[in-house]
């Protein structure tokens, strides 16, 4: 949802409307929505000319522990403000907080100790698809979610004791009208809550797994897109807040489970919007020559990047064999057990879907990846010289398999020189030195599973 209005438009409708406080939020380095409520004077004084905010939003974790390893901010720089800028089209009202105003900022500019905007992921996307449209090319995407849902138990949430927590639905039933109709309030809340915040779903169902739902975003224009699906994320765990329920993105619930994906959704249109380039009509695949070098440029760049698709150290428990979920370099014709699966729907709907992408990702980032490295093999003029998987992905090894685990892919990606020449090499020095931090931590930590195995026996 982009809202064309001016700011001296909005700032009468909101006087009009006796409005006298506001939501403005950022995206940290792993998509967490990071923000506050100010009041309607502040907003007036801060919509045009932006506004301080702690730039410890890129020093540090999800769980607010600092990095010991960065070098644009921590308690060498004194953790400064930078400047965050409000994003004036992005004017939304929460209808499940009584229509609260809601507007998405980023950082375009230098403040404090280092380029705030190289490391800010939605400025990163924003610079990648000018990329796309100074090329001739208007990108669409959508990304779509699974996630598990649990009867929401303060006390083990209190004491960690997460495993203790009962899934919302019982057995493996996806595309259950039942399971749906039996938790009706909150799979309604979530279609229509997130139809009037701005995020238009096109389907909603339950997937295979104890308490699983899966949603498709109506595709739009990559930035809208990524601001759609980094809403939903978060809106989704608010609704489910209210009905008693914790939503979880995690990519790996239960190694016994499904992981959970968020695969992205992406075609390239001529700029006036109206012809669709990935169409090939008279290719006997369906797909153009574009598509063909796009499809080609990710293959080429998914080992450089996979931790925009996969950032978390769970991220790797999905990416397994046999569990819907990618393991191999290989594209594919409607195949759901290959990295890139390629729709031929006709001139409207043919499309590219990067299954690698997990639920856990960072959804700017995750668009950012896929349209940078088809970018570069349309650049590149990229031939797809490997053939279309037919059967099983996982068995079709041939050209290469996906790196195992977060430190893995980290290494190859901090020592990419094709990493650094997508998104540059502060951002990917920075994003690097993030990742290696998550590693760290996990490697450091004493699991169930050690405790389990080693306790007693050992």
């Amino acid at each position: 949802m982009r809202n064309n209005q001016s700011i001296d438009d909005i700032l009468q409708q909101l006087i009009e409307n006796g409005v006298n406080k506001i939501k403005v939020a950022v995206t940290d380095i792993d998509g967490v929505l990071r923000g506050k409520i100010i009041s309607f004077d502040k907003f007036k004084s801060i919509a045009e000319k932006g506004f301080g905010f702690c730039n410890v939003l890129f020093g540090w974790d999800s769980g607010d522990i600092a990095y010991d390893n960065a070098a644009y901010t921590g308690w060498h720089t004194g953790y400064p403000d930078a400047t965050a800028t409000i994003d004036i089209s992005t004017f939304r009202k929460i209808p499940w907080e009584n229509e609260l105003p809601f507007f998405l900022a980023d950082f375009g500019g230098t403040e404090g100790n280092g380029n705030t905007h190289f490391l800010c992921p939605r400025t990163l996307l924003r610079s990648i698809s000018s990329q796309a449209k100074e090329a001739g090319f208007l990108p669409y995407f959508s990304q779509e979610f699974e996630w598990f849902n649990f009867v929401r138990d303060e006390n083990s949430l209190r004491d960690r004791r997460l495993k203790t927590l009962e899934p919302l639905s019982a057995g493996m039933f996806g595309y259950s009208i039942l399971r749906a109709s039996q938790n009706s309030a909150f799979f309604q809340d979530i279609f229509d809550f997130l139809t009037r915040f701005g995020i238009p779903i096109e389907a909603l169902h339950t997937e295979t797994g104890p308490g699983v739902y899966e949603a498709a975003i109506m595709f739009s224009e990559i930035n809208e897109a990524a601001d759609r699906a980094v809403l939903f994320k978060s809106s989704v765990k608010e609704i489910a807040h209210r009905h008693g329920i914790l939503a979880t993105f995690m990519a790996k619930y239960n190694e016994q489970l499904p992981g959970c994906s968020g695969h992205i959704h992406q075609s390239l249109w001529s700029p006036d919007g109206k012809k669709n380039l990935f169409w090939g009509k008279h290719s006997d695949k369906g797909i153009s020559s574009i598509m063909e070098s796009y499809i080609a440029g990710q293959l080429h760049c998914l080992p450089h990047i996979l931790p925009f698709y996969a950032p978390t150290v769970n991220s790797y428990k999905r990416l397994v064999e046999g569990a819907w979920a990618p393991t191999t370099l290989t594209w594919g014709i409607d195949n759901r057990t290959t990295a890139l699966r390629v729709l031929c729907g006709g001139e409207k709907s043919t499309r590219l879907e990067t299954r690698v992408v997990g639920s856990d990702s960072n959804p700017y980032l995750a668009m950012a990846a896929c349209l940078a490295s088809g970018l570069y093999g349309i650049k590149n003029k990229l031939h797809l010289g490997i053939p279309a998987t037919t059967g099983s992905g996982y068995s079709d090894t041939i050209n290469g398999t996906l790196p195992k685990n977060l430190w893995e892919a980290t290494q190859a990606m901090k020592a990419s020189q094709l990493a650094k020449e997508l998104f540059g090499e502060t951002f990917i020095n920075h994003f690097a030195a993030t990742r290696e931090w998550e590693w760290r931590q996990f490697a450091k930590a004493v699991t169930d599973w050690e405790l389990n195995r080693y306790m007693e026996i050992i």
